[in-house]
């Protein structure tokens, strides 16, 4: 049996241009259980800087970002306690 920890979801927003990403993101993390994990592909250059000011914002840990050929990826854990705003 696994756990929420072992969820992975894949977000391709390749070609999405600013806030079109992040919004997506927080989305996809608002769907997700507790601890999944979301690895998030973008072509925005925005987004190095949209994508971890949400996950901080929010609660969620950032665990990798890189960029290959023009492709932004980000790899975030969901919160497992939720935070208030």
């Amino acid at each position: 049996m696994s756990d929420d920890s072992d969820t992975v979801l894949r977000l391709d927003l390749r070609g999405l241009k600013c806030p079109l990403p992040a919004l997506h993101t927080r989305r996809a993390l608002e769907r997700a259980a507790p601890g999944a994990r979301l690895i998030i592909q973008c072509t925005d250059p925005m987004a190095v800087i949209d994508i971890p000011h949400l996950a901080q914002q929010d609660g969620h840990r950032l665990e990798g970002q890189a960029q290959q050929d023009g492709v932004l990826t980000f790899t975030l854990r969901k919160a497992t306690v939720s935070v208030s705003s």
